[in-house]
């Protein structure tokens, strides 16, 4: 076996676009799996009162190094082993992981959870940009309509917001950057003749565990984080647990999603449900304050989101895809 996990010999996939199914369903496991990762997030750092993000952070970093490791010494999937050249083939992945990471887990515990939503909706258009700059991609008028669709409605929603506060609007606006240079660099970086997308996931987390464990000790973060109260309670740690799972499932299935789609449909999937999420806030998060502008935002984003959707399903937006020379299961094969 080579070392990308290939059998000497074999022929290559031949190149072909991915199928509908395949760029549908990956689409679909993203948002299930960031929808469900919120939730439990929250609980965490609100209901429970967890102090540590960061430690959160680096539980999800551990759970997404030890799965993978352990499916590559099963041979369930193949990625590279580590030589020099693997941090120059990645960067700035790593620095970008991490920010996005934290930023959005401090986030989350800043803002109510429907305001929180709404406001990650900026990081459609940044993508866009991105895309275009980095990538070189260019994209339908209409598919640009649907994009500012969603951001009039982020701009409604958010000018309504009766629970301000700077510094959450920041972290969050902080994320965004994050999660969209984060998700057009991976699309970059995903080629199966290099690290594949496995060998993205495993080294990015490689990387930045032990900085930021580093930084966790440094600002005290981990030990709150070992003095927390709740460390007996079965329950929470059954959700630290599920939240560090499912940390895992969610950056495997932005990865897919990237993969078979775009970094910007992905970014469009995820604000489908974060207005989802933030529908259901106001029915049980307890921390939604109604207002008529502000459900009319919300509404309007949902509109576009779904604008945009049809557009692509409908074949105006075919972003080429690359060769998947990695033969797993776990892949959402057409």
């Amino acid at each position: 076996m080579t070392a990308g996990g290939r059998a000497e010999g074999a022929e290559p996939d031949a190149a072909r676009p991915a199928s509908r199914g395949a760029r549908v369903l990956s689409a679909l496991f993203y948002g299930a799996c960031s929808f469900l990762l919120v939730l439990v997030n929250k609980a965490l750092l609100t209901a429970y009162g967890f102090p540590s993000p960061i430690v959160l952070g680096i539980g999800q970093m551990a759970a997404t190094i030890m799965i993978l490791y352990v499916s590559k010494l099963n041979k369930i999937i193949h990625f590279p082993d580590f030589d020099k050249k693997i941090p120059v083939k990645l960067f700035p992945l790593p620095l970008l992981y991490v920010g996005n990471h934290l930023s959005g887990l401090s986030g989350t515990s800043k803002l109510s959870l429907p305001m929180f939503t709404v406001l990650r909706k900026f990081t459609i258009p940044l993508t866009l940009l991105l895309e275009t700059l980095v990538l070189g991609k260019q994209y339908s008028l209409g598919i640009v309509a649907s994009v500012f669709a969603i951001i009039l409605g982020a701009f409604i929603a958010a000018g309504s917001d009766l629970a301000f506060n700077l510094e959450g609007y920041v972290i969050v606006f902080l994320n965004d950057i994050f999660t969209a240079a984060n998700g057009v660099y991976t699309k970059q970086k995903m080629d199966p003749k290099e690290l594949g997308k496995y060998g993205v996931l495993f080294y990015n987390a490689c990387f930045m565990i032990i900085p930021t464990l580093i930084i966790s000790v440094s600002t005290g973060d981990l030990q709150q984080a070992t003095e927390f109260n709740q460390w007996k309670n079965v329950l929470f740690v059954l959700q630290f647990l599920l939240s560090c799972f499912l940390g895992f499932l969610l950056m495997y299935s932005t990865v897919l999603c990237s993969y078979y789609n775009s970094a910007l449909t992905t970014a469009v999937v995820g604000a489908i449900k974060n207005v989802s999420v933030a529908y259901i806030g106001m029915l049980v998060g307890g921390d939604y304050i109604f207002s008529l502008l502000n459900f009319i935002g919300l509404n309007i984003c949902m509109a576009g989101g779904l604008r945009y959707s049809f557009l692509t399903l409908s074949g105006q937006l075919k972003p080429k895809q690359p060769v998947d020379e990695e033969s797993s299961p776990l892949d959402l094969k057409p």
